[in-house]
């Protein structure tokens, strides 16, 4: 049933585009093949950005306000199946409106934390990313979403989101945001009410022209038991084609030991909407964990 729904969709939404500008089919299909320390050679979809295909579309009301709406569903490439077999359009069903005010929405959505997330990382925000052995945090995608973005005002803005009483999980999270020139810094709060869960982060960027420089520190708190973590690293673009990047990265978890990750990746792209990419990723396999190298290569396409 769900897969009937989609199919509708694409086709409603394919139909729509050739009468108006202003609904369009999207997406992204991201897959890498990549080998861990131990383990047989697999692929795993979505590397550095994850599978997906949408609709969303906007409608000029007149005055500088904007309805607009997003559908849509994230995929396996490797297998073909949904991400969210339970849900016609698990990553994002919304509506909502923008204008001078800045922009509203409602529906099932990622959170303002989810939704800003990954600047300050290095390697892509990949699989081959060193804070791949961070301390992670119970969030997602979630039903009865309201979130709000500010307008900008002189690099700065805002975004907001909570649920409404009666969803589950409960999150709420506040971004703020300032980006002028080569610098863009953001702090990050979300607040997991169901799980106990508290997480601050700053991530920071500063782009040299022949680098730019990536940081990011994060203080998880799950049910009273604190994780603090880290990472820096650096884009280096060497052509226009080809970018280089790499970092380390570090997490302590009160009572265990520090957990530290090192990665050196690169991407290629081919076209303005084809990537590849491939590198290395270790750690020092501390608390427990079992990865200790990942070497991948990927490809990812936009349309």
């Amino acid at each position: 049933m769900k897969k009937s729904l989609i199919a509708l969709a694409v086709l409603a939404a394919s139909g729509a585009a050739m009468a108006q500008s202003s609904v369009t089919v999207y997406g992204i299909a991201d897959v890498v093949v990549h080998k861990d320390k131990g383990q047989s050679t697999t692929m795993t979809s979505g590397g550095v950005s994850a599978s997906r295909i949408g609709f969303k579309g906007t409608e000029d009301l007149g005055g500088g306000l904007k309805a607009h709406f997003v559908l849509e569903q994230g995929f396996d490439l490797v297998s073909g199946d949904e991400t969210f077999v339970d849900k016609a359009f698990g990553r994002e069903a919304s509506v909502g409106l923008s204008g001078a005010f800045g922009a509203f929405k409602l529906g099932r959505m990622a959170t303002a934390f989810d939704a800003n997330e990954g600047a300050g990382f290095a390697a892509f925000y990949s699989v081959l990313s060193p804070a791949n052995e961070w301390v992670g945090y119970s969030s997602g995608y979630h039903d009865n979403g309201v979130y709000y973005s500010t307008p900008e005002f002189g690099g700065f803005s805002a975004d907001v989101s909570f649920n409404l009483n009666g969803a589950a999980p409960r999150h709420s999270a506040l971004v703020l945001k300032y980006s002028d020139g080569p610098v863009y810094a953001a702090y990050l709060y979300q607040k997991d009410k169901a799980n106990t869960e508290k997480q601050n982060r700053l991530e920071v960027t500063y782009d040299f022209g022949v680098a730019t420089a990536l940081f990011a520190y994060d203080k998880i708190d799950v049910a009273g038991v604190d994780s603090k973590q880290y990472t820096i690293g650096a884009d280096v673009p060497l052509s226009d084609q080809l970018t280089l990047s790499g970092g380390f990265a570090s997490t302590k978890t009160v009572g265990n030991t520090r957990v530290n990750g090192w990665s050196l990746a690169a991407a290629y792209s081919l076209s303005k909407r084809t990537t590849v990419y491939g590198g290395y990723y270790g750690d020092n396999g501390a608390a427990g964990t079992t990865l200790k190298s990942r070497y991948g290569v990927g490809v990812k396409h936009t349309f």
